[in-house]
């Protein structure tokens, strides 16, 4: 194996389809219009000396090694920024250039410390590479220039650290700051021998606004920004390319190691949904992979009550299987289910749902898409014919308009966002729904055209307005919808929509948001050009999640906006394969491909392939799981990969449920706070550890690659087949490759989809089929999948939710950059630094009213339950309006919130809920009482590993 090497251009490559033919150290070459001939000589293999350039960045001209000379012309122009031209000679290696390349090195080299040999970018240097390339063997000034080893080192980046006195001024590190991460965190201080980079007005990186993303560590060329891992493991020896765990950009990183250590990610430049870029978590925050924390060995008790038990494999797995076996005896074949992880590979998650269908005889198999993105799958599927969006993450470059509804990307989504952000600097126009002030509403160069920071609860009122505008000021695009949609469903809709009572006006009672921002919006939106919509768990966790997806849908047809880049309609889902999970028929009433568990020839293809009976009675959902087994109908669940008890709504429920399960099964890499009621413990592993493909949000299918040997000895899809087989449903697989070969067989949108494809194309966006062989990048360009878009009517229904004189605020919900999800994995690295504990946001007029001050503990309080936390005063959130995360299991978030759901989907209401803040002296009864169990879980698995 060997290290995995991007080739660097050096400037980015010019999108004209002109060609222009040059002649280069003798050698001719055509390339497009506008390329420069730094990059026309890399496309023959003449690599220029260079420090300044990579094409990451567009060119900056400032280190002067890249100096060439062009027949006709006066001077040694930099080839970075020298675009080139038809019929010129370059020469880029004369004995005139040989010698002011050398006495620039001598310059850099005369004011740099000269400790290579202990350096940690020893092997890794390309101002030791440009030395070596150059010829300097001598520096005429002398070795102990102004700033050698003067100045100190920053370490306060958990990360990487910033050691000034190597810093060539090279201006990469700032310009990746502002054009690939779009932060400007950095610039450079001081003049002369004086200039360095600096992190702004800060004295150090981690009280900065640096966002930790790793661009500007990646772009140096030197050791002034290097990552700590590098001083203690070495440099890296060799490198697998594999895809990130955390969110549903699904960025491609090259795992770099040295043996089966992993030294750094670095994000993957061929990586098509990042193109080269990460954030904080996916850059840095892998280890939990090696935490202290990781159970490796299965266990078993026959009590929640009593200690954990070490035993082999073998043993857990009989345990469970005859524990499941008896329950179904004694309850009936539809006593037991399971759920499906987004965290685990499309393979696995097919696994679990074949076996709870082939192995259980029944569909109680659910995932957590039901708690965040299952009315996507409804309402799109109802509206276009399909459960997914429409577009790749590359769209998003030709977008005129964008608009944001209940989405965060700078932080759900970081590497999404920043693309985005250096859309919007481009002259794209941003209109953001929200309730709260998200970063993308302002930032560095960034400024929403409109914030429209409706009331939680009235996300259909509000969209449905836009469409009254469009409709009633004839801004809708006719022959779009004569030619794409049913006309009739489209009249019925307009007349619906056009109804006084869906105007801006009509709604600002509801949505508090003033109507004619409402009507500007909706304007610049109709009318501004590629209109592309992009929404997240802000708009689905409501009781209307479903309602509200159809009523953006609507909103694309009706403007044309769907079909071409530019555009469309753009869940950004919440995990990394949360797509993959609902695609592979992790829901009770589909199997793989979306297809309903009641229609005979589907059921007869898959009971063909597995050669077992399959039921056609849709199973349980996550919450009827819970409602059943407090009833005393359910008793048995096996749960891979997914913390239900921190994640789900209304934990007093779910841990009630939880309780009266007779077997409870989970697979997880720590005992998670639903282990806390578990009987098996299965040890899982993680993303680094195994084989197989995570599909991201935009239906990209990318390869898993295993860079070490699982710590647990076992990955998640084996342990799912000696579970299987112990049921007597014995399932045979060798490699992962084969089960995706299985799915391709059984699912029409995969049937194109292979290993081997995936290696030659390096991802493919389903459908993948013999229409589209290599994948699908925009959805519906000449037609819907469902044939006509159906338009839905979309009637605004109050939440029953309400505030009132005991609970008059509302409480909503979301994410921080630097944790994910309930923060099992962020919160077992140095993220926490940035996020030690989730806090309150509440607006001063509300905190005054309490007396509350900044800083203060309070008690979040609802109809359901309360909790305590610390409070943050903050106009981010509209007066009326309190905002947190559930990042920590202490915090307990989940207890205030309530079991109302979307009605098509039963998708939690996580975004509305009614609550009261007051001061508090400390934890509540149900914190305390949560973290006595949750400790001594913890603690009688250390004595049972003893």
């Amino acid at each position: 194996m060997s290290l995995t090497t991007d080739i660097d251009y050096g400037t980015p490559a010019s999108t004209s389809e002109k060609l222009v033919t040059l002649t280069i150290d003798g050698m001719r070459v055509s390339v497009p219009e506008g390329t420069s001939i730094m990059r026309a000589a890399m496309e023959v293999g003449n690599k220029i000396p260079k420090l300044c350039a990579t094409d990451m960045l567009d060119a900056f001209g400032s280190c002067r090694l890249c100096l060439v000379e062009i027949e006709g012309r006066n001077g040694t122009p930099a080839s970075c920024t020298t675009p080139v031209a038809e019929g010129i000679v370059v020469k880029t290696q004369t004995e005139r250039l040989k010698q002011i390349r050398k006495g620039v090195m001598e310059l850099y080299i005369s004011d740099h410390p000269l400790d290579c040999l202990t350096c940690s970018a020893n092997g890794d240097c390309e101002l030791q590479e440009m030395a070596g390339v150059v010829g300097l063997r001598e520096v005429r000034y002398g070795y102990d220039g102004e700033n050698h080893t003067k100045m100190g080192k920053d370490e306060s980046n958990p990360y990487f650290t910033y050691e000034k006195s190597k810093c060539i001024v090279c201006n990469r590190c700032v310009r990746a700051c502002e054009e690939v991460q779009g932060t400007f965190a950095l610039t450079i201080s001081g003049r002369g021998f004086d200039s360095r980079v600096s992190p702004g007005m800060d004295e150090n990186f981690l009280t900065s606004e640096c966002v930790s993303c790793g661009a500007c560590v990646q772009s140096c060329p030197t050791a002034t920004l290097n990552e700590k891992a590098m001083f203690d493991i070495g440099t890296p020896e060799h490198a697998v390319v594999t895809t990130c765990a955390y969110c549903g950009v699904g960025c491609a990183f090259k795992a770099e190691m040295r043996g089966d250590e992993l030294v750094r990610m670095v994000p993957y430049k061929d990586g098509k949904a990042n193109r080269g870029h990460s954030c904080v978590k996916g850059r840095f925050a892998y280890g939990y992979a090696s935490h202290k924390d990781r159970i490796l060995k299965p266990m078993i008790r026959s009590s929640i009550h009593e200690p954990w038990k070490e035993v082999s494999y073998e043993e857990a797995i009989q345990y469970a299987a005859s524990e499941f076996k008896r329950i179904q005896e004694k309850y009936g074949k539809r006593a037991v289910g399971g759920i499906t992880s987004s965290r685990c590979t499309n393979e696995e998650t097919y696994l679990v749902q074949k076996l709870i269908r082939g192995g259980f005889g029944n569909n109680n198999v659910d995932t957590c898409a039901r708690v965040c993105h299952s009315p996507t799958g409804y309402g799109l599927s109802q509206t276009y014919g399909t459960s997914a969006g429409t577009q790749d993450f590359d769209s998003v470059e030709k977008a005129d308009v964008v608009l944001i509804i209940g989405a965060n990307p700078t932080d759900g989504h970081p590497v999404f966002g920043s693309r985005l952000k250096k859309r919007l600097r481009g002259g794209a126009k941003l209109i953001v729904i929200d309730p709260r002030r998200t970063d993308i509403v302002r930032s560095p160069h960034v400024e929403a055209a409109y914030h429209l920071a409706l009331k939680p609860g009235t996300n259909v009122a509000m969209v449905t307005a836009l469409a009254h505008v469009i409709v009633t000021e004839g801004l809708v695009n006719e022959a779009f919808v004569r030619e794409r949609c049913d006309w009739d469903d489209f009249q019925e809709w307009a007349a619906f929509v056009a109804d006084a009572r869906h105007s801006p006006e009509s709604v600002e009672k509801y949505t508090q948001v003033p109507a004619e921002q409402v009507r500007k919006a909706a304007r610049l939106y109709a009318t501004g050009g590629n209109g592309a919509i992009y929404y997240g768990l802000g708009v689905t966790e409501h009781s209307q999640g479903s309602t509200t997806v159809m009523a953006i849908a609507n909103l694309a047809m009706a403007t044309g906006n769907i079909g071409r880049e530019g555009v469309g309609v753009n869940p950004l889902r919440g995990q990394n394969n949360v797509q993959g999970s609902c695609d592979m028929g992790s829901f009770p009433h589909e199997l793989p491909g979306y297809r309903h568990i009641s229609d005979d020839a589907t059921r007869a293809a898959f009971e063909a392939m597995w050669g077992v009976h399959l039921d056609d009675e849709p199973g349980l959902r996550i919450p009827n799981m819970f409602d059943a087994a407090v009833e005393g109908t359910y008793k048995g669940m096996y749960v891979q990969g997914e913390d239900i008890l921190q994640s789900d709504p209304d934990t007093k429920h779910v841990s009630a449920g939880l309780a009266a399960l007779e077997c409870l099964v989970v697979q997880d890499l720590f005992l998670n706070e639903t282990a806390n009621y578990a009987h098996v413990f299965l040890p899982g592993c993680t993303f680094l550890e195994k084989d197989g493909t995570f599909t991201n949000a935009e239906r990209r299918i990318q390869r898993v690659r295993k860079v070490m040997a699982p710590k647990n000895g076992y990955a998640d899809w084996e342990v799912t087949l000696m579970l299987a087989d112990a049921m007597g449903f014995k399932m045979d697989y060798a490699h992962p490759s084969e089960i995706m070969d299985e799915i391709a067989a059984l699912t029409p949108a995969f049937t194109g989809v292979s290993y081997q494809k995936l290696e030659e194309l390096g991802s493919v966006q389903w459908p993948c089929n013999e229409k589209a062989p290599t994948g699908t990048p925009v959805m519906h360009i000449d037609g819907f999948v469902r044939g006509k878009g159906k338009f839905m009517l979309t009637e605004y229904v109050p939440t029953d939710e309400r505030t009132g004189p005991r609970f008059p605020l509302l409480l909503t919900t979301g994410r921080i950059l630097s944790q994910y999800n309930v923060g099992a994995q962020t919160r077992r690295t140095a993220n926490v630094a940035w996020h030690p504990e989730d806090v309150l946001e509440i607006h001063p007029h509300d905190a005054e009213n309490r007396g509350i001050r900044d800083g203060d503990v309070v008690k979040l309080e609802s109809r359901s339950g309360a909790t305590s936390l610390k409070a943050v005063i903050s106009e981010r959130v509209a007066p009326g309006v309190v905002y947190t995360t559930f990042h920590h299991p202490v915090t307990q978030a989940n207890v205030v919130t309530t079991d109302f759901s979307d009605w098509a989907t039963n998708c939690p209401e996580y975004k509305v809920t009614a609550v009261q803040v007051s001061p508090s002296n400390g934890p509540t009864p149900w914190q305390e009482e949560y973290e006595d169990l949750s400790k001594k879980s913890r603690r009688i698995a250390v004595e049972a590993a003893e």
